[in-house]
């Protein structure tokens, strides 16, 4: 069961986001760490983990029929769990994010780790439920993105720090770039999501992966203007370097159509920026 819970929540997403919280509360600290901003980004991270593993189990709910055609081998339309009992770990695992969430705010009474909980949590449900924005194509995307963004933002609020630009910077790029990987992975995905609008839909294939690209492109300059403008020295441009090649080497993929090495691509590139930021900071 614990097997199922765990491939359902997605794992790779919550290790990320175990890795991206911590790096937004060392931008916004400038890597001067206390024993209490320690013990209050383990408790807002597990926090997070918790949030996204409801979220990616509502998300796999909503798409059963989908995955039924597309991917029978995952946990709901295998039949290794119920409906029902996804529904309870749904709950289960919202509930706990929000008592993690409402701990961290006693201890520090942050309210923007508060306001940008809730925001991602009308984000979320709107993204399945009520707007249903999935099914309105760059608008879903938009959606996942400002998601991804947040976290770095809630690592930051979490140590009661929003001011560093450096940290804002990092969340554009971390938006800029999910959006151009959200667009990729639709192109892939187009065949399967016969009840989405998608752009790949709308504009075809090869217009939806130019999009994508520029979009990811933005990002490449997000990381380049810190280091041109401040806060960050230009001489640190280097520690850039893994996440600037593998964005301006992703025309390759998109040109043959491998939408599926071009949105790992773009996901790895984003963590290597994200933490050429977090060394950058230490100088």
């Amino acid at each position: 069961m614990w097997r199922d819970v765990v491939e359902i929540s997605r794992l790779k997403n919550l290790i990320l986001a175990s890795i991206t919280v911590p790096l937004g509360a060392h931008i916004a600290l400038s890597g001067e760490w206390s024993s209490d901003a320690i013990i209050q980004i383990c408790i807002q991270t597990c926090s997070v983990i918790s949030f996204m593993a409801s979220g990616n189990i509502v998300n796999d709910i909503y798409d059963l029929e989908i995955d039924r055609k597309a991917h029978p081998e995952r946990v709901l339309p295998s039949g290794r769990m119920s409906i029902s009992t996804a529904k309870k770990f749904t709950l289960g695992f919202g509930l706990f994010s929000f008592v993690l969430m409402s701990i961290g705010f006693a201890l520090t009474q942050s309210w923007y780790a508060v306001l940008i909980w809730v925001l991602a949590f009308l984000l979320m449900i709107s993204y399945d439920m009520g707007w249903a924005t999935k099914q309105k194509g760059i608008l879903g995307n938009v959606v996942i993105s400002l998601l991804v963004a947040a976290v770095i933002l809630y690592g930051g609020a979490s140590v009661s720090s929003l001011s560093s630009p450096l940290l804002w910077y990092a969340s554009a790029v971390a938006f800029f770039a999910n959006l151009g990987r959200e667009i990729i992975k639709d192109c892939e995905d187009m065949e399967s999501d016969y009840n989405r609008e998608t752009l790949p839909k709308i504009v075809g294939l090869e217009k939806a992966r130019m999009y994508g690209y520029v979009s990811v492109l933005v990002s490449l300059v997000l990381l380049y203007i810190p280091h041109w403008k401040g806060p960050l020295s230009f001489g640190l441009l280097p520690l850039q370097i893994p996440a600037i090649l593998m964005l301006i080497t992703l025309n390759a993929p998109l040109m043959k159509g491998d939408d599926y090495v071009a949105q790992r691509r773009v996901r790895l590139a984003m963590l290597f920026g994200l933490l050429g930021f977090a060394v950058a900071v230490n100088f």
